[in-house]
Formats: structure tokens, C-alpha cells, sequence
């Protein structure tokens, strides 16, 4: 198992966030040297804020996009994680329905890449609906509201905590279990470093 010092891992965001989730996200992957990085749509701005679901606690000055991120930038990344809440209804947000949401489009490019870990908890599974081949015969769990619609994306669902699908993929039932969830992705890393 090597050192996760420098590595980076970004976390995709919006309003409507599970505060402690993303608080122990704050914490957690830094305090193995990792390299956070909070990505959303800025929407023409140079940053913006967020509120949480729980308690409305703001979330200020997010300044990555994933829009426009190209190839080698995404490579850097050594996981992409969709959290829970409403961020991945929010991010399906598409101008015009006839194309794929920049968040689904953004995270399909990580499921083509086997050098990213991809991490979706909870209602993260959102994000996936209008790609559902990303998960078509893959290893998941998810909140028990999204059990349906994880079965009708084609995802093999199973009822555990957390679930493991290969090397690059992990998915966890709900932003309470984000410790365990941030505990395998952090494994996984440390596995390949």
C-alpha cells in the first residue's frame, strides 16, 4: 500500500448537498495527504455557492468546473465521486433535452477511464439515468428509494452498505454511510499507489 500524499480526488457538487458527508470528505481525504477538489457547472461565473439540505449551511467559493476538463486533466484525478443528496438532480440539468447533462457526459468520460476510481453514493445514482450503460450489469447499491430505478438501468443491485464492482467502481447506500464508503475508496487508491 503506498502513500496517497498529492494524489487528487474530486467530488462533484451543488446546492442540496449532505453536509456531513461533504464535511467529512473535507477532512477525511486530507488527513491521508489527498488532494480535494469540489467540481460543478459554474454557469458563466468565476465561482459560486452552495447551501446544504440538512441545515441550509453554506458551501462558498467553488471555483472548478468539469466543463471543458480535458482528457489529461481528468486522468489526474485519482477518483470521481458523486455524493449523496440532491447534487445529482441538480447536476442532470441539461439546457436541452435532447442532449446528455455536461455532469452525465463528465462523469461517463471518468467510467471510460479504468485508471479512475468512480464512487456514487446514495441518490448520486441520479447522475447516471440519462446514461444508463454506465451501470448495465454492474455491482451497485443505493438508496432504497432509487432500488427501482438502479434495477431499471440494468445494475445487479445488492444489499450491502457499501459494494464493490471490479477496481474502479464503488457505490454505498446513503450519505450516513459516507465513512465506510470513503474508507474503500481510499483503500482502493492505496492498492494501486
Amino acid at each position: 500500500m503506498g502513500s496517497l500524499k498529492g494524489k487528487k480526488v474530486a467530488v462533484m457538487i451543488e446546492s442540496d448537498f449532505y453536509e456531513p458527508e461533504i464535511h467529512y470528505y473535507q477532512h477525511r481525504f486530507r488527513e491521508e495527504g489527498i488532494d480535494l477538489h469540489f467540481l460543478t457547472r459554474l454557469w458563466g461565473q468565476n465561482s459560486i455557492a452552495f447551501t446544504g439540505h440538512e441545515w441550509k449551511v453554506p458551501f462558498t467559493d467553488v471555483e472548478e468546473t468539469f466543463e471543458g476538463t480535458s482528457d489529461a486533466k481528468l486522468r489526474e484525478y485519482s477518483a470521481i465521486i458523486v455524493p449523496s443528496g440532491i447534487v445529482s438532480d441538480r447536476l442532470r440539468y441539461t439546457e436541452d433535452i435532447a442532449k446528455i447533462p455536461p455532469a452525465t457526459e463528465f462523469l461517463a468520460r471518468a467510467f471510460a477511464e479504468k485508471g479512475i476510481i468512480k464512487g456514487i453514493i446514495c441518490h448520486g445514482m441520479w447522475l447516471v439515468a440519462p446514461k444508463p450503460e454506465l451501470v448495465r450489469g454492474r455491482r451497485v447499491v443505493v438508496h432504497n428509494n432509487l432500488h427501482g430505478d438502479a434495477v431499471n438501468m440494468g445494475a445487479i443491485y445488492v444489499d450491502e452498505d457499501v459494494v464493490v464492482d471490479g477496481d474502479d467502481f464503488v457505490t454505498a447506500r446513503t450519505g450516513g454511510h459516507c465513512h465506510l464508503f470513503a474508507r474503500k475508496i481510499i483503500d482502493m487508491m492505496a492498492a494501486r499507489a
